[in-house]
C-alpha cells in the first residue's frame, strides 16, 4: 500500500521550484512512510524546455531509502520512500532537486516517518491479570481546614460533576483539623469528637457512583502522648490500643449504629457503609519503621473487624517517590514475612503505593517520562513479594496505586518548595496541561500491563498542578477528561473486564500502544504520543507523531470512532468523538503531546 497525504498543486508561492524554463512541481508537500516498510509515494512533474531533467534527493534520514523514478517524456515521475524501525519516528525535511543542463531547482518535501501498530485478535495472557485489564480509575479527597468546604461552595455543580467522572472507591484521607477525635477527656466530653469537617467531604462522596469510598485512616489523632515533636505517631502499647479504639469507633460511626461518647451519640447520616479502609498514610516517610507499621496494622485491623467483619483493607500506602526510605524493597520484606517471623497477621486485601514522577518543578519533560519504568518495576516487585510470601494468606493480595500525579511538591509556610527548600515553590502545570494527556495514559497502560488493579488521581479538588476540578471555580481541567475517558473506554467491574490483545509496534520510544477487547465485544486501540520536542522542554508542546494502525486482524466491523485528548480538547465539554470510515488500516496523527483512542464496534 502506498501512503501519501493529499494532492496539493505546487507553484512559486506554494513551494514549487522554478529556474528560468525549468520547473519542478510535487503533487503533495508531505509524504508518510511507516516504519514497517510500507512505501510512501509522491509524484512530480518536471517542465523543461532544454535538456532532459534529472531528479535527486538529499536529507533522506538514515534507515530510510528514497527511490526516484526519473521523469518520462511527459515530465512525470515519482519518489518512493521506504522506512524501517531504524529511522526514529518523526518529521524530516527532504530536499528534492532537479537539474537540466545548467539549470537547477529544488523543493522541500516533508517526510513523516510514521509508527506502525498492528493489532491482533489474539488475547495476550502475559499482560495484566491472566490477560485481563483490571485497573479501575479513581480520584481522591483530603478533607482538612483548607478544602473541606468544596461541596458547600459548589452546590450547583457538585457532587454531580464528580459522579460523571465515575471514579470507583473514591479515596478519602482526612488530616489536620478534619481528624474527628480531638481530645480524650476524663470523664468523656461530647466535644472530644467532631465529624463536621470530615463529613463535609465524606457525606457527599457517599452519594455518588459506587457509594463505596476507600477511607484512609491517614494519621493518628492529636491526643496527649500520641505524637512526637515532628507530629509522628509514637508506637508503644498504649498508643497502639488507642489507635485500635479510634479505628473501631470510625467503623462504628460509618457502618453500624454509631457510638456514644460523653452522653452524645455519633452516627453517620448516610445509609451507605464504608467497605474499604486504608491503614495509615506513607508510614515510611512519617517516622515509622517497617516493624512498627506491622505492629500498628496488626492492632487496628482486628479491632475494626470486631465491629464489622465484612470490611476490607488497604495496607502499606507507601510513599514511593525518591525518598531515602521510599524504596518498597526496604519495606515489603518485613510486612510479608511469616507472622511468627514478625510479618503481618491481620487481614490484607490490597497493598497500596503512591507514584509521583517528580518533586522538582525544574525537572524536564524527558526526566518526567523516564520515571515510568520504575513505577512498573515496583508494581512487579509488589506482586512478586505477596505471591511469594511465607504467609499463604497474602498470595491473592491485589496491588493498587492510591496516589498518582506528575509532581508531589507543594508550598511550605514561607512559600518555598517543600522538597527543595532553597527555591520558591512554583506550580507544575504539567498536572493539567497537554503533557498530562500523554503522561497519564502512558502510566495507565504500563501499570495495567504490569498487573496493577487501581489508579487513583491525587487529587480531585485543588489547583492546576494537582486536580481534576479547580477548588475555587469548580472548572474542569484537561486531567478530568483524561481520567474520565480512560475509565469509560476501559470499563472494569467485579464481573467483567477488558482483555489485552497482542500487538506489534515499531515505535515504543515515543509512542505507547494499547489494545483491548471489551466485555461488550468492542475493541479499543490507544495511541499515546509522549515525544518530547526538545531535551530542555519543561511543559513543552511535544513533537508530532503519526501512527498507522493495522486492525485487519479484527475482521470487518461496522463503525469506528476516534477520541483525542490534547491541547485542543474542549475542557468545558470534553472531547468530541469523530466517526472514521472503517478500513483495515487507520492513520492517526497527534500534533504534540496527547492520546487518541480508536473505539471499534463489530
Amino acid at each position: 500500500m502506498l501512503l501519501a497525504i493529499g494532492i496539493v498543486a505546487c507553484n512559486s508561492s506554494g513551494g514549487g521550484g522554478t529556474g528560468g524554463s525549468l520547473a519542478l512541481t510535487l503533487a503533495s508537500s508531505t509524504v508518510i512512510a511507516p516504519q514497517n516498510g510500507t512505501a510512501g509515494s509522491v509524484s512530480f512533474t518536471v517542465s523543461s524546455s532544454s535538456a532532459s531533467a534529472t531528479v535527486s534527493l538529499s536529507g533522506v534520514p538514515a534507515g530510510t531509502t528514497g527511490q526516484v523514478t526519473q521523469p518520462n517524456s511527459a515530465g512525470a515521475g515519482a519518489i518512493l520512500f521506504t522506512a524501517t524501525p531504524g529511522t526514529p519516528a518523526g518529521t524530516y525535511t527532504v530536499q528534492v532537486g532537479c537539474t537540466s543542463g545548467s539549470q537547477s531547482v529544488s523543493q522541500a518535501l516533508t517526510l513523516v516517518i510514521a509508527g506502525a501498530t498492528t493489532v491482533s485478535n489474539t488475547a495476550d495472557q502475559s499482560l495484566g491479570i491472566n490477560g485481563q485489564l483490571k485497573q479501575f480509575m479513581s480520584t481522591s479527597f483530603q478533607p482538612a481546614e483548607w478544602d473541606y468546604q468544596f461541596f458547600q461552595s459548589h452546590p450547583a455543580s457538585e457532587p454531580a460533576q464528580l459522579g460523571a467522572l465515575a471514579p470507583q472507591h473514591i479515596r478519602i484521607q482526612g488530616i489536620s483539623e478534619a481528624v474527628p477525635w480531638k481530645a480524650n477527656s476524663n470523664p468523656q466530653q461530647a466535644t472530644d469528637w467532631d465529624f463536621t469537617m470530615l463529613d463535609a467531604i465524606v457525606q457527599p462522596v457517599l452519594t455518588v457512583t459506587d457509594h463505596s469510598p476507600e477511607f484512609q485512616i491517614a494519621v493518628a489523632p492529636p491526643l496527649p502522648g500520641m505524637l512526637d515533636a515532628n507530629g509522628h505517631l509514637i508506637v508503644n502499647a498504649a498508643n497502639l490500643e488507642t489507635m485500635a479504639q479510634y479505628a473501631a469507633n470510625l467503623v462504628s460511626y460509618y457502618n453500624k449504629r454509631g457510638f456514644t461518647w460523653g452522653g452524645t451519640h455519633f452516627q453517620s447520616a448516610s445509609a451507605h457503609p464504608i467497605t474499604w479502609w486504608g491503614i495509615f498514610n506513607e508510614y515510611n516517610i512519617n517516622g515509622l519503621t517497617p516493624a512498627e507499621y506491622v505492629q500498628l496494622y496488626n492492632a487496628m485491623v482486628p479491632a475494626m473487624l470486631t465491629v464489622d467483619p465484612t470490611i476490607k483493607f488497604s495496607a502499606m500506602e507507601l510513599s514511593d517517590y525518591d525518598y531515602e526510605n521510599g524504596d518498597p524493597r526496604n519495606n515489603l520484606p518485613t510486612f510479608v514475612a511469616a507472622p511468627n517471623a514478625g510479618g503481618v497477621s491481620a487481614q490484607v486485601d490490597v497493598a497500596s503505593t503512591h507514584f509521583y514522577s517528580s518533586c522538582d518543578q525544574s525537572d524536564t519533560d524527558t526526566q518526567i517520562f523516564a520515571t515510568i519504568p520504575s513505577f512498573v518495576a515496583d508494581v512487579q516487585y509488589f506482586r512478586a513479594q505477596f505471591a511469594g510470601s511465607a504467609n499463604p494468606h497474602l498470595s491473592s493480595v491485589a496491588v493498587w496505586v492510591t496516589e498518582n500525579n506528575v509532581n508531589a511538591d507543594y508550598a511550605s509556610s514561607n512559600g518555598n518548595s517543600t522538597c527543595n527548600p532553597g527555591q520558591k515553590f512554583v506550580l507544575d502545570q504539567r498536572g493539567t496541561s497537554a503533557f498530562f494527556a500523554a503522561w497519564r495514559p502512558y502510566v495507565f497502560s504500563q501499570l495495567a500491563k504490569a498487573g496493577n488493579q487501581a489508579l487513583f488521581h491525587w487529587d480531585y479538588d485543588a489547583d492546576a498542578q494537582y486536580s481534576e476540578a479547580d477548588y475555587t471555580s469548580d472548572a474542569k481541567y484537561l486531567s478530568y477528561w483524561v481520567d474520565a475517558t480512560l475509565g469509560q473506554l476501559f470499563p472494569v467491574s467485579a464481573t467483567a473486564n477488558p482483555g489485552f490483545l497482542s500487538l506489534a509496534a515499531t515505535e515504543s520510544a515515543t509512542i505507547e500502544s494499547l489494545a483491548t477487547k471489551n466485555p461488550d465485544g468492542s475493541f479499543v486501540v490507544m495511541i499515546a504520543n509522549r515525544a518530547v520536542n526538545s531535551p530542555s522542554d519543561n511543559n513543552g508542546s511535544g513533537s508530532p507523531r503519526t501512527v498507522i494502525v493495522d486492525v485487519s486482524a479484527l475482521g470487518s466491523y461496522s463503525s469506528v470512532s476516534q477520541i483525542t485528548l490534547n491541547a485542543a480538547t474542549d475542557v468545558t465539554n470534553g472531547p468530541a468523538a469523530m466517526s472514521l470510515t472503517p478500513a483495515s488500516q487507520l492513520s492517526v496523527t497527534l500534533p504534540g503531546y496527547g492520546t487518541t483512542f480508536l473505539h471499534i464496534q463489530p
